[in-house]
């Protein structure tokens, strides 16, 4: 079996083929997008990528022409040899990659399916609009501040009109400054609104996320998020394993008679981190205070 290793670039990527007795047989740039076709070209071998932006497309495409894919983690490159003495280019990069998988196994990080992907990214875009839209508001509030301005308390979609109520009962009135940001704060309510409609819909249509969202605090974006990084769940042997993926497990930090458990250890999917905790708040929140005699 041939071993192809690929240094993956946004416009060219170098590529290295090694014979299965390791010697190079071939070397070149090559147009990234143009991989796919190329890769056709050779009989089944073994594909090695490194993981980037572009990758699982790449890994895709190896697959379809019949190759193994092997997408080594980023984290485990610099071990295998990858800018060792200071030096580092594309065209080493991919003779070390090529060179080492013709030693050993080399590890893979999973693949995700094109659905996971594609939850993925809807999800990030809705996070960047969200992210934007919070740091409109404090810039708003900010000024605010600054003229002892303090409009009602209320929700992110409504707080342009009561900036609006507020400022324009204020002596000075209405900035146009102020009034720019306003206007793009409620053009981004709308286009959240928009995509958390089209997650909704995706939701509802996948049983898996209708059985995780009958779960209490568990909504839309919980459940999506969850199912796009768990993605397929056969790679997981134990719940503890999906515990240990996502980083809810206790680290541990014991040398020689001494022991000390830490803190979850934080690894994986940070995201999907943070939702899940804010789901277990909703729920503590929605469901068990009102059992609670300290909060009667």
């Amino acid at each position: 079996m041939m071993h192809i290793a690929i240094d993956l670039g946004s416009g060219k990527s170098q590529v290295c083929v090694r014979q299965p007795n390791g010697e190079i047989s071939e070397e070149g740039l090559h147009s990234t997008s143009r991989l796919g076709s190329r890769l056709k070209k050779y009989p089944p071998s073994r594909v090695i990528l490194e993981t980037c932006a572009e990758a699982f497309f790449v890994a895709d495409a190896a697959l379809a022409a019949g190759h193994d894919v092997r997408i080594v983690p980023a984290t485990l490159v610099r071990t295998l040899g990858v800018g060792s003495r200071g030096v580092k280019t594309d065209k080493k990069d991919a003779r070390v990659l090529s060179e080492v998988s013709c030693r050993i196994e080399l590890p893979s990080v999973h693949l995700p399916s094109q659905m996971s992907r594609n939850l993925k990214a809807i999800l990030t875009l809705r996070d960047c609009m969200v992210a934007s839209r919070t740091k409109l508001i404090n810039s708003v509030r900010g000024y605010l501040r600054i003229q002892l301005i303090k409009p009602r308390t209320g929700t992110p979609r409504t707080f342009p009109e009561r900036a609006r109520v507020a400022l324009e009962s204020s002596p000075d009135g209405m900035p146009v400054a102020v009034q720019r940001l306003l206007t793009i704060i409620e053009s981004l309510n709308e286009q959240i609104l928009a995509a958390t409609k089209e997650l909704d819909l995706l939701a509802k249509e996948d049983p898996t996320c209708v059985r995780l969202m009958t779960a209490p605090g568990v909504s839309t974006i919980s459940a999506l998020r969850f199912f796009a990084a768990i993605d397929d769940v056969g790679r997981f042997p134990t719940a503890s394993a999906v515990r240990s993926y996502l980083g809810l497990t206790p680290g541990e930090h014991s040398s020689s008679q001494r022991q000390r458990k830490t803190s979850i250890t934080k690894a994986g999917p940070s995201k999907v981190r943070w939702t899940l905790c804010q789901a277990c708040w909703v729920a503590w929140c929605r469901f068990s205070r009102a059992w609670d005699p300290c909060f009667a």
